[in-house]
């Protein structure tokens, strides 16, 4: 498959690039990406959800009244999950909703996104972009020249984290700016484009092809 690569100002600059069949030419695997989404999720929840049990909740352990003779139900403490104020049976705990994933079924899962990506045409290239200083509407006007400020989801994969570039570009909803050790499923398969800088895709090809 051969892209166009493309100058900030959205121009064809009649050069192409052929991607790699062994990243972006696999026929994608669903399951693994679903594994990997979900154990990228299950490790954003913060898991302190917590209850009180009867032995946690305050009040007094006195019996209530005589066991026998009031025509009611037998009661003891007032901490009792059948009384109100008293503990919870069986509530939340605080825990760790992660779970282990091979790295094999993790670096599977992404390629076979970045295949998806590729074959619904949902990859541009673009030439480095670099700027001189962190400015949120030069980042735009490239957006724009690109004619990806359109309100759909962006993901902008650069070889390296410039400090600039993030800054520009991290008040721009819809926008996200990532490296490709950085990548992940989700993130992948929840964006509508994805935008790689020419340094971006050699360095995402020399992750994925010495990561055999």
């Amino acid at each position: 498959m051969e892209l166009s690569v493309y100058n900030i100002k959205g121009e064809d600059t009649g050069r192409k690039v052929t991607l790699s069949d062994a990243i972006f030419g696999l026929t994608p695997n669903e399951h693994v990406m679903y594994l990997d989404v979900k154990q990228y999720l299950a490790n954003q929840r913060q898991g302190t959800h917590k209850s009180k049990q009867r032995n946690e909740v305050h009040g007094t352990t006195k019996k209530l009244k005589k066991q026998k003779g009031t025509g009611g139900a037998r009661a003891g403490s007032m901490k009792s999950p059948v009384f109100v104020g008293g503990g919870r049976v069986f509530g939340p705990e605080p825990r760790d909703y992660g779970f282990k994933l091979n790295k094999k079924t993790k670096r599977l899962a992404r390629l076979s996104a970045l295949s998806v990506l590729a074959q619904d045409g949902k990859v541009a290239l673009v030439e480095n972009i670099s700027l001189d200083a962190p400015k949120t509407k030069d980042f735009l006007s490239i957006l724009n020249g690109l004619k990806l400020n359109n309100g759909k989801k962006t993901l902008f994969v650069a070889a390296e984290a410039d400090k600039n570039v993030l800054l520009s570009a991290r008040n721009i909803q819809r926008v996200k700016v990532a490296t490709p050790v950085a990548l992940n499923t989700h993130d992948l398969l929840n964006t509508d484009t994805l935008l790689l800088s020419e340094d971006g895709l050699k360095s995402l090809e020399q992750l994925y092809t010495t990561a055999e």
